[in-house]
């Protein structure tokens, strides 16, 4: 990272990887946020990220950076998804991964399991718990949901680094500062089951499953992960921006839970005043680094405006390819030295400030936050 040393990054929220040999618009389709065919003619590999990709992908494959995305695509069949998957993965250099396990499958394969994804990946690997996955898998009366929920929840999240939560996909981050009456619960709980207990998207409900996810991680010592900013055409992207967390990060603060607010973009200026302004509020950057290619560093220099250093985080959030894991890596290793190297050029830092500071945002935050 431009003469600093970093040592091995701790990936603090990342998802598992698929090992099947893809048809080539089935890899393309998770180079996007979208879930959406291309328009005719276009492809994401013509993107920022697809740049990325053809930057720091081809030479793990044994191909020039640059190579064309034709002959990359032809390279990777000729190894097979499984050769290509480990040199992709080792080339990220990652010590260890705190998985997503909400998800499951990409482009219509199932993900490798955790004990298969940390071979595969030569890292050390821990759970993040979803909380809207676990909710929707419990079978309880209305009346006796609200409780179950909080039984299961504490069940899954013993053995995890983390609870997350997708409420920004589901309704929006506007939480309110109490927690809703228990009679409204049993009655939005109520509807939901006679609804067919499909997806969760009642406010009710899914407020009451964030208060109960403060509630466990307090007793376990776990933060509560909370996606923010942009992500697939599922979200309405406005309802996605940080700042609207702030009256429940206001309440949350006696809990002493750290919130981790994870990606951000184009909200992240807004997550990184929230981490400055409030004391258990920690964020990070995310898939943000891969999706802006060159831009990397001038969005890390915009979240550090503001973000104090001990409270940014590096993360992929690579989800399904696994070169999104050695994209995240290595645009967040050039980005942020690219960055450093500009500050101490400018007189802004020392060169033992800045290897102080890539080393907390590289993976001593995260160690320090999760306990590891």
């Amino acid at each position: 990272m431009d003469s600093l040393d970093v040592p091995a990054l701790l990936d603090h929220h990342c998802h598992s990887v698929v090992v099947a040999d893809l048809a080539d618009d089935a890899l393309a389709g998770l180079l996007t946020e979208s879930d959406r065919p291309p328009a005719p003619g276009t492809s994401p590999f013509d993107s920022a990220l697809g740049l990325a990709v053809r930057r720091w992908c081809p030479p793990a494959l044994g191909l020039p950076c640059h190579a064309p995305a034709a002959d990359y695509l032809a390279r990777r069949r000729e190894l097979g998804a499984p050769e290509a998957t480990r040199r992709l993965l080792a080339a990220a250099a990652l010590d260890t991964c705190l998985v997503d396990t909400g998800l499951t499958t990409a482009a219509g394969h199932q993900l490798l399991p955790l004990s298969e994804f940390a071979e595969a990946a030569g890292a050390r690997v821990r759970e993040v718990v979803r909380l809207e996955s676990v909710a929707q898998a419990v079978s309880a009366t209305a009346q006796a949901w609200p409780l179950a929920v909080r039984e299961a929840l504490a069940a899954a999240a013993a053995g995890a680094v983390a609870v997350k939560s997708v409420l920004a996909y589901r309704y929006g981050l506007a939480v309110p500062a109490e927690r809703p009456a228990p009679a409204a619960v049993v009655a939005a709980a109520g509807e939901w089951l006679r609804a067919g207990r499909g997806r969760l998207t009642d406010p009710v409900l899914l407020h009451h499953l964030l208060w109960t996810a403060l509630e466990v991680c307090a007793d376990l010592g776990l933060p509560l992960q909370l996606h923010t900013g942009f992500g697939d055409p599922d979200l309405t992207l406005h309802r996605a921006d940080p700042s609207l967390l702030t009256d429940f990060v206001r309440a949350a603060e006696p809990s002493g839970v750290p919130l981790v607010l994870l990606h951000g973009y184009p909200y992240h200026r807004q997550a990184a005043w929230l981490a400055q302004a409030f004391p258990r509020v920690y964020t990070d950057l995310g898939l943000t680094a891969s999706y802006v290619g060159p831009r990397a560093a001038a969005v890390l220099g915009e979240m550090l405006e503001l973000a104090p250093f001990g409270k940014l985080l590096f993360s992929t959030d690579a989800y399904g390819l696994p070169e999104l894991y050695l994209v995240g890596a290595a645009q967040f290793r050039h980005g942020l030295g690219a960055l450093l190297a500009g500050w101490r050029a400018d007189g802004a830092c020392s060169a033992a400030d800045a290897q102080r500071l890539a080393r907390q945002v590289a993976a001593d935050n995260a160690r320090c936050l999760y306990g590891l």
